[in-house]
Protein backbone atom coordinates (compact mmCIF):
# COMPACT_ATOMS: atom_id res chain seq x y z
CA UNK A 1 0.00 0.00 0.00
CA UNK A 2 1.49 3.42 -0.79
CA UNK A 3 2.22 5.48 1.86
CA UNK A 4 0.36 8.67 2.69
CA UNK A 5 3.88 10.57 2.35
CA UNK A 6 4.08 9.32 -1.29
CA UNK A 7 0.27 9.51 -1.88
CA UNK A 8 0.93 13.23 -0.94
CA UNK A 9 3.93 13.55 -2.91
CA UNK A 10 1.61 12.33 -6.16
CA UNK A 11 -0.99 14.61 -5.69
CA UNK A 12 0.99 17.73 -5.20
CA UNK A 13 2.88 16.63 -8.55
CA UNK A 14 -0.05 16.30 -9.96
CA UNK A 15 -1.33 19.89 -8.61
CA UNK A 16 1.86 20.85 -10.19
CA UNK A 17 1.07 19.16 -13.96
CA UNK A 18 -2.44 20.68 -13.86
CA UNK A 19 -1.65 24.78 -13.32
CA UNK A 20 1.13 23.86 -16.63
CA UNK A 21 -1.90 22.43 -18.18
CA UNK A 22 -4.16 25.56 -17.18
CA UNK A 23 -1.44 27.72 -18.68
CA UNK A 24 -1.32 25.75 -22.15
CA UNK A 25 -5.12 26.03 -22.18
CA UNK A 26 -4.98 29.56 -21.80
CA UNK A 27 -2.89 29.63 -24.70
CA UNK A 28 -5.60 27.65 -26.77
CA UNK A 29 -8.25 30.12 -25.32
CA UNK A 30 -6.74 33.25 -26.71
CA UNK A 31 -7.60 32.36 -29.90
CA UNK A 32 -11.66 31.11 -29.67
CA UNK A 33 -14.12 30.30 -27.30
CA UNK A 34 -13.13 26.62 -26.49
CA UNK A 35 -16.29 25.39 -25.85
CA UNK A 36 -18.10 26.90 -28.91
CA UNK A 37 -20.60 24.70 -29.91
CA UNK A 38 -20.39 22.69 -26.88
CA UNK A 39 -23.39 21.36 -24.59
CA UNK A 40 -21.73 20.59 -21.11
CA UNK A 41 -24.43 18.89 -17.90
CA UNK A 42 -23.87 19.71 -14.63
CA UNK A 43 -25.68 17.74 -12.11
CA UNK A 44 -25.30 18.23 -8.31
CA UNK A 45 -26.61 16.57 -5.18
CA UNK A 46 -27.45 19.88 -3.76
CA UNK A 47 -26.55 23.33 -3.27
CA UNK A 48 -27.70 24.57 -0.28
CA UNK A 49 -23.99 24.48 1.33
CA UNK A 50 -21.99 27.06 0.71
CA UNK A 51 -19.10 24.95 -0.49
CA UNK A 52 -21.62 22.85 -3.11
CA UNK A 53 -23.03 26.19 -4.34
CA UNK A 54 -19.94 28.08 -4.87
CA UNK A 55 -18.77 25.32 -7.07
CA UNK A 56 -22.06 24.91 -9.00
CA UNK A 57 -21.65 28.61 -9.90
CA UNK A 58 -17.80 28.16 -10.98
CA UNK A 59 -18.47 25.45 -13.01
CA UNK A 60 -21.55 27.05 -14.73
CA UNK A 61 -20.43 30.43 -15.40
CA UNK A 62 -16.87 29.30 -16.66
CA UNK A 63 -18.65 26.80 -18.97
CA UNK A 64 -20.68 29.88 -20.15
CA UNK A 65 -16.94 32.03 -19.98
CA UNK A 66 -15.63 29.37 -22.75
CA UNK A 67 -18.50 29.57 -25.04
CA UNK A 68 -20.46 26.47 -23.43
CA UNK A 69 -24.05 25.38 -23.62
CA UNK A 70 -24.96 24.72 -20.13
CA UNK A 71 -27.49 22.49 -18.87
CA UNK A 72 -27.72 23.28 -14.82
CA UNK A 73 -29.12 20.30 -12.77
CA UNK A 74 -29.81 20.62 -8.87
CA UNK A 75 -31.14 17.54 -6.99
CA UNK A 76 -31.80 19.12 -4.06
CA UNK A 77 -30.87 16.67 -1.78
CA UNK A 78 -32.63 14.26 -3.02
CA UNK A 79 -30.08 10.73 -4.58
CA UNK A 80 -33.14 9.25 -6.60
CA UNK A 81 -34.00 13.06 -7.59
CA UNK A 82 -30.19 13.35 -9.26
CA UNK A 83 -30.29 9.74 -10.75
CA UNK A 84 -33.04 10.80 -12.92
CA UNK A 85 -31.48 14.10 -13.60
CA UNK A 86 -28.50 11.49 -14.65
CA UNK A 87 -30.83 9.76 -16.73
CA UNK A 88 -32.28 13.08 -18.40
CA UNK A 89 -28.32 14.11 -19.25
CA UNK A 90 -27.50 10.74 -20.89
CA UNK A 91 -31.10 10.66 -23.50
CA UNK A 92 -29.46 14.72 -24.02
CA UNK A 93 -26.23 13.26 -24.87
CA UNK A 94 -24.50 16.53 -24.37
CA UNK A 95 -20.78 16.38 -25.03
CA UNK A 96 -19.36 16.10 -21.90
CA UNK A 97 -21.27 16.00 -18.23
CA UNK A 98 -19.86 17.25 -14.77
CA UNK A 99 -21.19 15.27 -11.89
CA UNK A 100 -20.74 16.85 -8.34
CA UNK A 101 -20.66 14.93 -4.87
CA UNK A 102 -23.98 12.65 -4.13
CA UNK A 103 -23.78 8.92 -2.63
CA UNK A 104 -21.29 7.06 -4.38
CA UNK A 105 -23.06 3.80 -3.84
CA UNK A 106 -26.07 5.25 -5.26
CA UNK A 107 -24.47 7.26 -8.18
CA UNK A 108 -21.95 4.44 -8.94
CA UNK A 109 -23.94 2.16 -11.79
CA UNK A 110 -25.48 5.53 -13.45
CA UNK A 111 -22.07 7.07 -13.63
CA UNK A 112 -21.08 3.91 -15.05
CA UNK A 113 -24.04 4.45 -17.77
CA UNK A 114 -22.79 7.69 -18.57
CA UNK A 115 -19.31 5.99 -19.31
CA UNK A 116 -21.04 3.78 -21.30
CA UNK A 117 -22.85 5.94 -23.53
CA UNK A 118 -19.78 7.59 -24.88
CA UNK A 119 -20.38 10.84 -23.23
CA UNK A 120 -16.76 11.92 -21.35
CA UNK A 121 -17.54 12.64 -17.32
CA UNK A 122 -16.28 14.63 -14.96
CA UNK A 123 -16.60 14.54 -11.24
CA UNK A 124 -16.25 17.23 -8.24
CA UNK A 125 -15.25 15.61 -4.81
CA UNK A 126 -16.46 12.71 -6.46
CA UNK A 127 -13.83 9.83 -6.86
CA UNK A 128 -15.21 6.90 -9.51
CA UNK A 129 -13.52 4.84 -11.99
CA UNK A 130 -15.98 6.24 -14.55
CA UNK A 131 -14.63 10.00 -14.90
CA UNK A 132 -11.56 10.74 -16.80
CA UNK A 133 -10.88 13.78 -14.08
CA UNK A 134 -12.11 14.30 -10.79
CA UNK A 135 -11.26 17.95 -9.11
CA UNK A 136 -11.05 18.29 -5.67
CA UNK A 137 -9.32 19.59 -2.90
CA UNK A 138 -5.95 17.25 -1.00
CA UNK A 139 -8.51 15.80 1.05
CA UNK A 140 -6.21 13.26 2.66
CA UNK A 141 -3.68 16.31 3.66
CA UNK A 142 -6.62 18.04 4.70
CA UNK A 143 -7.81 15.00 7.03
CA UNK A 144 -4.19 14.89 8.41
CA UNK A 145 -3.40 18.74 8.71
CA UNK A 146 -6.45 18.71 11.08
CA UNK A 147 -6.14 16.29 13.22
CA UNK A 148 -2.25 17.44 14.01
CA UNK A 149 -3.49 20.54 14.75
CA UNK A 150 -6.14 19.49 17.60
CA UNK A 151 -3.16 17.06 18.42
CA UNK A 152 -1.36 20.18 19.34
CA UNK A 153 -4.11 21.81 20.89
CA UNK A 154 -4.53 18.86 23.00
CA UNK A 155 -1.22 18.46 24.04
CA UNK A 156 -1.41 14.55 22.57
CA UNK A 157 -4.37 13.87 25.50
CA UNK A 158 -8.13 14.07 25.27
CA UNK A 159 -11.64 12.28 24.42
CA UNK A 160 -12.75 13.51 20.75
CA UNK A 161 -16.57 13.72 19.72
CA UNK A 162 -16.85 13.38 16.00
CA UNK A 163 -19.42 13.47 13.84
CA UNK A 164 -19.96 10.78 10.94
CA UNK A 165 -23.05 10.43 8.98
CA UNK A 166 -21.39 10.70 5.39
CA UNK A 167 -19.24 7.75 4.88
CA UNK A 168 -20.38 6.89 1.21
CA UNK A 169 -19.59 10.38 0.25
CA UNK A 170 -15.30 9.79 -0.57
CA UNK A 171 -14.24 13.38 0.50
CA UNK A 172 -15.97 12.98 4.10
CA UNK A 173 -14.36 9.22 4.32
CA UNK A 174 -11.03 9.91 3.56
CA UNK A 175 -10.84 12.89 5.84
CA UNK A 176 -12.08 11.03 8.55
CA UNK A 177 -9.57 8.16 7.94
CA UNK A 178 -7.23 10.30 7.89
CA UNK A 179 -7.82 12.14 11.53
CA UNK A 180 -8.56 8.43 13.04
CA UNK A 181 -4.96 7.61 11.11
CA UNK A 182 -3.10 10.30 12.97
CA UNK A 183 -4.69 9.15 16.20
CA UNK A 184 -3.25 6.20 16.21
CA UNK A 185 0.24 7.48 16.54
CA UNK A 186 -1.44 9.38 19.99
CA UNK A 187 -2.55 6.65 22.44
CA UNK A 188 -3.81 9.63 24.35
CA UNK A 189 -6.56 10.54 22.51
CA UNK A 190 -9.70 8.69 22.22
CA UNK A 191 -12.73 8.64 19.89
CA UNK A 192 -15.62 8.37 22.12
CA UNK A 193 -18.16 5.42 20.67
CA UNK A 194 -20.62 5.20 19.46
CA UNK A 195 -19.84 8.09 16.92
CA UNK A 196 -22.57 10.89 16.16
CA UNK A 197 -24.17 10.97 12.90
CA UNK A 198 -24.82 14.28 11.06
CA UNK A 199 -27.55 14.70 9.42
CA UNK A 200 -29.11 17.04 6.20
CA UNK A 201 -31.01 18.82 6.21
CA UNK A 202 -31.55 20.04 9.80
CA UNK A 203 -28.03 20.01 10.24
CA UNK A 204 -27.30 22.75 12.73
CA UNK A 205 -30.07 21.92 15.16
CA UNK A 206 -29.45 18.20 15.19
CA UNK A 207 -25.81 18.47 15.80
CA UNK A 208 -26.66 21.25 18.60
CA UNK A 209 -28.70 18.89 20.32
CA UNK A 210 -26.40 15.86 19.99
CA UNK A 211 -23.93 18.07 21.23
CA UNK A 212 -25.90 19.40 24.31
CA UNK A 213 -26.54 15.47 24.92
CA UNK A 214 -22.65 14.83 25.05
CA UNK A 215 -21.61 17.81 27.18
CA UNK A 216 -24.02 16.55 30.21
CA UNK A 217 -22.90 13.04 29.82
CA UNK A 218 -19.13 14.16 29.43
CA UNK A 219 -19.13 17.31 31.82
CA UNK A 220 -16.53 19.09 33.29
CA UNK A 221 -13.07 17.06 33.85
CA UNK A 222 -14.38 14.18 32.09
CA UNK A 223 -11.27 14.79 29.38
CA UNK A 224 -13.74 15.88 26.81
CA UNK A 225 -11.56 18.23 24.84
CA UNK A 226 -12.58 18.30 21.00
CA UNK A 227 -15.27 18.10 18.75
CA UNK A 228 -14.62 17.34 14.53
CA UNK A 229 -16.60 16.42 11.55
CA UNK A 230 -15.74 15.89 7.86
CA UNK A 231 -17.54 19.10 7.22
CA UNK A 232 -18.16 22.45 9.13
CA UNK A 233 -21.69 22.86 8.93
CA UNK A 234 -22.28 20.68 11.79
CA UNK A 235 -19.52 22.39 13.52
CA UNK A 236 -21.80 25.64 14.58
CA UNK A 237 -24.41 23.71 16.32
CA UNK A 238 -21.73 22.09 17.91
CA UNK A 239 -19.63 25.14 18.66
CA UNK A 240 -23.29 26.78 20.15
CA UNK A 241 -24.12 24.04 21.94
CA UNK A 242 -20.63 24.14 23.80
CA UNK A 243 -21.24 28.21 24.13
CA UNK A 244 -24.49 27.61 25.87
CA UNK A 245 -23.27 25.37 28.26
CA UNK A 246 -20.28 27.98 29.17
CA UNK A 247 -17.56 25.35 28.64
CA UNK A 248 -14.25 27.18 27.84
CA UNK A 249 -12.69 22.98 27.99
CA UNK A 250 -13.83 21.77 24.56
CA UNK A 251 -13.28 23.01 20.72
CA UNK A 252 -14.60 22.50 17.66
CA UNK A 253 -12.56 21.56 14.35
CA UNK A 254 -14.20 21.63 10.88
CA UNK A 255 -14.05 21.29 6.93
CA UNK A 256 -14.80 23.32 3.76
CA UNK A 257 -14.64 27.52 4.99
CA UNK A 258 -18.65 28.28 5.59
CA UNK A 259 -18.20 31.90 6.13
CA UNK A 260 -20.58 31.44 9.86
CA UNK A 261 -17.56 28.80 10.81
CA UNK A 262 -14.68 30.69 9.63
CA UNK A 263 -16.16 33.51 11.74
CA UNK A 264 -16.40 31.48 14.50
CA UNK A 265 -12.93 30.55 14.11
CA UNK A 266 -11.50 34.05 13.52
CA UNK A 267 -13.36 35.26 17.03
CA UNK A 268 -11.02 34.98 19.97
CA UNK A 269 -13.83 34.20 22.72
CA UNK A 270 -15.17 31.37 20.59
CA UNK A 271 -15.08 27.62 20.92
CA UNK A 272 -14.12 27.17 17.38
CA UNK A 273 -9.94 26.23 16.82
CA UNK A 274 -9.69 25.90 13.34
CA UNK A 275 -10.92 25.03 9.67
CA UNK A 276 -9.28 23.94 6.57
CA UNK A 277 -11.18 26.28 3.98
CA UNK A 278 -11.37 24.75 0.91
CA UNK A 279 -11.66 27.22 -2.40
CA UNK A 280 -14.97 25.98 -4.33
CA UNK A 281 -15.71 28.15 -6.88
CA UNK A 282 -12.16 27.54 -8.44
CA UNK A 283 -12.30 24.14 -8.28
CA UNK A 284 -15.92 24.93 -9.85
CA UNK A 285 -14.05 26.76 -12.60
CA UNK A 286 -11.26 24.40 -12.86
CA UNK A 287 -13.22 21.31 -13.78
CA UNK A 288 -14.49 23.79 -16.06
CA UNK A 289 -11.00 24.07 -18.01
CA UNK A 290 -10.09 20.47 -17.61
CA UNK A 291 -13.75 19.69 -20.00
CA UNK A 292 -12.25 22.61 -21.63
CA UNK A 293 -9.05 20.87 -22.57
CA UNK A 294 -10.54 17.54 -23.22
CA UNK A 295 -12.44 18.55 -25.87
CA UNK A 296 -10.26 20.17 -27.87
CA UNK A 297 -8.16 17.21 -27.77
CA UNK A 298 -5.67 17.85 -24.71
CA UNK A 299 -4.81 15.51 -22.14
CA UNK A 300 -5.62 15.95 -18.76
CA UNK A 301 -4.94 14.03 -15.27
CA UNK A 302 -7.20 11.60 -13.66
CA UNK A 303 -7.22 14.15 -10.52
CA UNK A 304 -6.58 17.97 -10.57
CA UNK A 305 -5.99 19.17 -6.85
CA UNK A 306 -7.09 23.16 -5.85
CA UNK A 307 -4.72 24.46 -3.02
CA UNK A 308 -6.82 24.64 0.75
CA UNK A 309 -5.98 27.16 3.36
CA UNK A 310 -5.58 26.10 7.19
CA UNK A 311 -7.37 28.49 9.58
CA UNK A 312 -6.65 29.31 13.12
CA UNK A 313 -7.05 31.77 16.29
CA UNK A 314 -3.79 32.52 15.06
CA UNK A 315 -5.00 33.08 11.51
CA UNK A 316 -3.94 31.25 8.39
CA UNK A 317 -1.12 28.42 7.56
Amino acid sequence: MQSNKNKNRTMITTAIFSLALAASFYAMAADKLPLSGKTVGVTIIGTDHDFDLKAYQGQINELKALGAKVIALDANRNDQTQVSQIQTLIAQRPDAIIEQLGNLKVLNPWLKRIKQAGIPLFTIDTETPYAINNTTSNNYSIGSELALQMVKDMHGVGKVVMFNGFSSVPVCKIRLDEIRYVFKSYPGIKIIKPELRDVIPNTVQQAYSDMSDMLTKYGPGSGLKAVVACWDVPMIGATQAIEAAKRTDVKTYGIDGSPEYVAMVRNPKSPAAAVVAQQPYEIGKQAAKNVATYLNGGSVPSFTLVPSVLITKAGKK
